[in-house]
């Protein structure tokens, strides 16, 4: 039996149920389910309503735009969360005993972080787990469009050996990146390209010039970046003042040899200008996990374009990122189990008020 509190009841963990597949087991192995099983003090659930159901064809139309329901969380101390979005309202309905929600990877933007901090929850994330594959799948963009490796792939399969000469590449060795953002997946990013010997541009009005010279990178405007760079990286965190920060004017002032990636998150882009830039041949080609509309809707006119390679926000989450991220949202919750403080806390203003510090007194 579990320990109880002194309601009698045990701490109740929830996990949003896009963590499953069809058979209702963990579709993507990361998350060590045996920890939670072994711990006397907590008793977890899956919220089945939120996962695919076999048949269901319609589900991966609108697994994005799922959402927490207060009637979810009723009886709920903790939520592992995938990609639900959690309101105010849901927050604010379940506040009395919803003591911590554990975000499973580093963004947070579908979770009212003020809601949580007025209603003593606790956000976690696991900022440090998608750094490197983040900035990988940049580095992977780079070097496939610059060599040309899709259109390569096409004429290989099709027999044209013939059109070898129109789809010759180039390295990226000595080209100049521009990087927007020099967050962790940017920093990282810096690291993985210095074998390349490439000059780095950074935009970033949060860094430091202490810390841009200890990378090797040069602080400069934004307008300078997209006028020097070969390969514009995105790296920008989704704030109120960054939507669409790259529109008609910013795809203009790049090289029409340069390339744009946008590994953050879709709505740091005017869409359809990126797609009248890469029609146009404005710029020479894009890589592109994140869109304004996810999932990317089958007639969307990007998938038409010979010039730009998709993936499905999906690229940065290999097995090992599920895995690290499974143990830290687990960890996270565990502490909590215990009435301690988990890492990685997102609103850590939250931990000196006193609802807070009555709700996390209960597990102690």
């Amino acid at each position: 039996m579990p320990n109880l509190d002194s309601r009698g009841t045990p701490f109740q963990i929830a996990l949003s149920g896009d963590f499953l597949d069809e058979q209702g087991r963990d579709a993507y192995g990361g998350l060590p389910l045996d920890r939670l099983a072994a711990d006397t003090r907590v008793a977890y659930h899956f919220l089945h309503d939120q996962a695919p159901q076999l048949g269901d064809t319609e589900y991966w139309n609108r697994f994005y735009s799922l959402r927490m329901t207060a009637e979810q969380l009723r009886d709920v101390d903790a939520l592992i969360l995938l990609r639900p979005w959690l309101s105010r309202e849901v927050v604010e309905a379940v506040r009395d005993r919803l003591i911590v929600v554990a975000r499973s990877g580093a963004g947070y933007d579908k979770v009212d972080v003020a809601a949580c901090t007025d209603n003593d929850v606790l956000l976690t994330n696991a900022p440090l787990a998608l750094n490197h594959p983040t900035a990988s799948t940049a580095l992977l963009f780079m070097l496939a469009l610059a060599k040309r490796l899709m259109p390569q792939e096409r004429i290989t399969r099709a027999g044209r050996w013939d059109l070898q000469a129109a789809e010759m590449g180039h390295e990226i060795l000595g080209r100049t990146l521009g990087v927007v953002g020099l967050g962790h997946s940017g920093r990282e990013l810096v690291r993985l390209v210095a074998p390349f010997e490439m000059n780095v541009l950074a935009y970033s009005p949060h860094a430091s010039l202490e810390q841009a010279r200890e990378l090797g990178v040069e602080l400069v405007s934004l307008d300078r970046l997209l006028a020097e760079s070969d390969f514009v990286s995105v790296h920008a965190r989704p704030r109120p003042e960054n939507r669409k920060m790259f529109g008609a004017a910013q795809f203009g002032a790049m090289k029409p040899s340069a390339y744009f990636i946008n590994i953050a998150r879709g709505e740091l882009v005017d869409q359809p200008a990126l797609v009248d830039a890469l029609r146009s041949r404005q710029i020479a080609g894009a890589g592109l996990d994140v869109f304004a509309v996810e999932p990317l809707p089958a007639d969307d006119p990007l998938i038409a374009l010979d010039n730009v390679i998709l993936t499905p926000h999906w690229n940065a989450s290999s097995k090992d990122v599920f895995q690290a991220t499974g143990r830290n949202v687990v960890a996270s919750v565990l502490a909590v189990a215990k009435g301690e403080l988990p890492d990685h806390i997102v609103n850590r203003e939250v931990v000196d008020r006193p609802g807070f510090q009555a709700k996390l007194k209960r597990w102690k």
